[in-house]
């Protein structure tokens, strides 16, 4: 009976003591229910800093993310797809960037505990940005501007754990390109990227060029720019820095664009009696 008392007493003075840390926060409270009957409550504070009161009544902080003005937005969402929501925190940064941080309540700590993204070298925003949930395809997208470039990041789990499914890069051949395969494009079309699909492993399993300011569906595979050849004679290659090779497209052939390596392009020609045929094409100036 004591000890019951001694419990009720305890978890009394944590919430007062909440209340008086958190009467000068900047924002409101969030409730969110992390478990059945549990029930944790988070606050703003100074610099993005988020102070929690757990269903234990113990409290915790957790460095955030803040804009210019040392703020931030919090809400709760079903990030990892179990059923139970996460707390999101959220800022504005570098004028039209939003940078995202994702705390799941670990139910055997009884405490949050950050999201934790993959590392890869292939994926551009560096952390999750902009962050938007495909439920239905559970699926992940992180999107950050550099520069004049939109960059979109997709994650996906398997057993828990998030990995990579796909990023893009840009591509960086301008007029050579145009020289050698012709794509049409219109004033809305942005720069070209190659886009890949990871396994979970990190393994590429397709690439595909195409709009880089649009990002695929994550729920079919890469379509690819398709484009026109441009020489009456262009060498198709079987690997990037080949000098030598028998097979050649003319022009006016119509090509699909798959990938990019050193100026190297790789394209697929659908051949009428043949079938696909896969090679490189020099779009080196």
């Amino acid at each position: 009976m004591n000890t019951i008392k001694g419990g009720r007493h305890a978890m009394l003075g944590a919430a007062l003591l909440w209340m008086g840390v958190t009467a000068a926060a900047d924002g409101p409270a969030l409730r969110m229910e992390v478990g059945p009957g549990q029930v944790a409550t988070a606050r703003v504070e100074a610099q993005g800093t988020l102070a929690l009161l757990l269903p234990s009544g113990r409290q915790q902080r957790l460095d955030g993310v803040a804009d210019a003005d040392g703020g931030a937005r919090l809400s709760q969402l079903d990030v990892d797809f179990d059923g139970r929501p996460e707390l999101v925190a959220r800022a504005s940064v570098g004028q039209v960037n939003e940078a995202v941080a994702v705390y799941r309540f670990d139910t055997r700590q009884a405490r949050f505990v950050p999201l934790e993204l993959p590392a890869s070298s292939h994926e551009q925003c560096g952390g999750l940005m902009g962050l938007d949930v495909d439920a239905a395809n559970r699926t992940l997208s992180s999107s950050c501007r550099s520069g004049p470039m939109w960059y979109v990041d997709l994650y996906r789990y398997h057993d828990e754990r998030l990995y990579l499914y796909r990023a893009e890069r840009t591509l960086m051949l301008g007029d050579a390109l145009e020289a050698t395969i012709f794509v049409k494009q219109t004033a809305e079309s942005g720069p070209m990227a190659v886009w890949s699909t990871f396994d979970p492993a990190g393994n590429v399993l397709e690439t595909a060029i195409s709009d880089g300011l649009v990002a695929p569906r994550s729920d079919r595979r890469l379509l690819a720019f398709s484009g026109q050849v441009v020489p009456a004679r262009l060498p198709l290659y079987a690997r990037p820095g080949d000098t030598a090779t028998r097979r050649y497209l003319v022009r006016d052939d119509r090509v699909e664009l798959l990938d990019e390596k050193d100026g190297w392009v790789k394209v697929r020609y659908a051949n009428p009696t043949r079938g696909d045929i896969l090679g490189w094409v020099n779009a080196n100036p």
